[in-house]
């Protein structure tokens, strides 16, 4: 039974990578609202190295519709800024010299139920990540039962401590969902 325990721990382990990797997703998202961690994503060219902008800058939060990035090296701004402006967030980044600043207008609602559903559909994909895991975890319970490793009983109950694992993690996911959406729709 000791397999049991170390192959539950690390289906529970998978289930909250997919979880975090759900919530930097939804980080992703612009919500109207400035926030540092729509550019975690980027990476700049860097004496041609890619590297994540993050680390090559100070990223600020001025005002609520603005960000502050004070570049180290004040010789990469130019490709910091476009990188920022090649990304997928739409925005053109305005440099002065010494820092680039980031303006974010004010979301449609239609561009705010675009988001809504964006993110739904992330969501779903995410819940089928979290399937997957669940299926693959049974499946090698149910060769550990084929193998003689098990009983049926034993099956029975891990199948119950899997799902049970699974339901926690997509109720996880869906107030992940639900805060997003909530800040979304919020003018």
């Amino acid at each position: 039974m000791e397999d049991v325990a170390t192959k539950l721990a690390a289906y529970e382990q998978r289930l909250q990578k997919a979880l975090d990797f759900f919530r930097s997703e939804m980080n992703g998202i612009r919500a109207g609202r400035a926030n540092p961690h729509l550019l975690d994503k980027i990476v700049v060219d860097y004496y041609g190295t890619p590297t994540p902008l993050s680390q090559m800058a100070n990223i600020s939060v001025p005002e609520a519709r603005t960000l502050l990035v004070s570049v180290w090296d004040v010789s990469a701004l130019k490709e910091v800024s476009k990188a920022i402006q090649s990304s997928d967030l739409g925005i053109n980044p305005s440099d002065d010299g010494k820092v680039i600043r980031l303006s974010f207008p004010q979301l449609t609602a239609e561009k705010r139920k675009d988001l809504v559903k964006q993110i739904k559909k992330i969501g779903e994909e995410s819940k089928v990540v979290l399937r997957n895991e669940r299926r693959d975890c049974m499946e090698s319970f149910k060769k550990m039962q084929k193998d003689g490793l098990l009983t049926e009983d034993d099956l029975a109950d891990c199948e119950k401590d899997v799902q049970k694992a699974l339901d926690k993690y997509i109720v996880l996911l869906d107030g992940v969902l639900k805060e997003k959406e909530k800040e979304l729709l919020e003018l």
